[in-house]
Formats: structure tokens, C-alpha cells, sequence
């Protein structure tokens, strides 16, 4: 794969991981309605509310970051809510296959893995056509925050220089 690419999808990537790890774990108490009623501050929390909470935590701080205003907030709001939409479909997604991946045969894993890759372009999809509205509405401050936020420019500065590994050359063959 190309540099230039690997720079592109990098990010989506990263932002597929981001938001879907809370299916791979849920905890048995969550999701056992048998379990006896304990009081909420003394039941565990589930990969799921974690994610959540990240989830709402991310959108916190992109709304303090960007300094959105009252004027902003019904296109921050459509955004936001995109956000969460987007993080609970791709959960449950991967909660479901996490479930079915065990008795599927290899077609079968590689179509649910194809379905999970088709999710996040559409998720991806939804969660831009929501921001773009944002964007509109954004001053020329506003943006200039926005801008490096939105490239990942942060994770570069703390990365630093990437370095490439020259591919390993094949021994020669013996010659006869």
C-alpha cells in the first residue's frame, strides 16, 4: 500500500477501532437479566457503558475544543447525535458477530468482517454529511481548530517522523 494512503486511511481506521471495541467485551452481569438486583453504584460497569462514556467524553471535548455556540447547537446536536448512533450500530454489529464468528466457517467470517467495513463507510458517510452542516456554521476561528483536529495532526506532532523498514530481500537461489 502507498504512503499517501496509508496516511489517508489510517485515521478512518483508528476511528473504526475507536468506536467499536465495547462489543468484543460485554460483561456477563449486563446482560444477564436473571442476576440478582444489586445496587447501581456496586455493579460492575459494562465494556458497553465504557464506551458510552468515551463516547460522550469525545463529544465533550470536541464541543469545549471547538468552542461551539448556542447559535451552533442544532447542527452540533445533529452531529453529536450521529456520534452516538453511529458508536451503538457498530457495536451491536460487532457484539453480533463476536457471538457468530465462533460457528461460522471462513466465507461466512470474511462476509461479516466485509459487512462490518461496509457499516463503517456508511457510518462514516452519515458522521460527514452531519459535520459539513457543523462546518458551515463555523467561524474562521472556529475552523482553524477545527481543521488540525479533524486531520489527526495531534497524533503526527506526538508520532514524530514515521520510518519506513526496507522490504527484506529474498536469499539468491543456489546456483548449480
Amino acid at each position: 500500500m502507498k504512503p499517501s494512503i496509508r496516511i489517508a486511511v489510517a485515521p478512518a481506521l483508528l476511528a473504526l477501532a475507536c468506536f467499536t471495541t465495547s462489543a468484543w467485551a460485554q460483561t456477563t452481569a449486563a446482560s444477564d437479566s436473571s442476576a440478582a438486583p444489586s445496587s447501581a453504584a456496586s455493579a460492575p460497569v459494562s465494556h458497553a457503558q465504557k464506551h458510552a462514556d468515551f463516547v460522550e467524553k469525545r463529544i465533550d471535548d470536541l464541543h469545549a475544543q471547538m468552542k461551539i455556540t448556542s447559535q451552533q447547537a442544532p447542527q452540533w446536536d445533529a452531529f453529536a447525535q450521529t456520534m452516538r448512533d453511529n458508536a451503538a450500530k457498530t457495536d451491536q454489529a460487532f457484539h453480533d458477530r463476536a457471538h457468530k464468528l465462533p460457528s461460522e466457517n471462513a466465507d461466512d467470517a470474511m462476509k461479516s468482517y466485509a459487512e462490518l467495513a461496509q457499516l463503517h463507510a456508511d457510518n462514516m458517510q452519515k458522521l460527514s454529511a452531519s459535520f459539513s452542516a457543523l462546518y458551515a456554521t463555523l467561524s474562521d476561528e472556529q475552523k482553524k481548530i477545527a481543521d488540525p483536529l479533524f486531520r489527526n495532526d495531534h497524533a503526527k506532532r506526538h508520532a514524530g517522523p514515521r520510518k519506513h523498514k526496507p522490504a527484506a530481500s529474498a536469499p539468491a537461489p543456489a546456483s548449480n
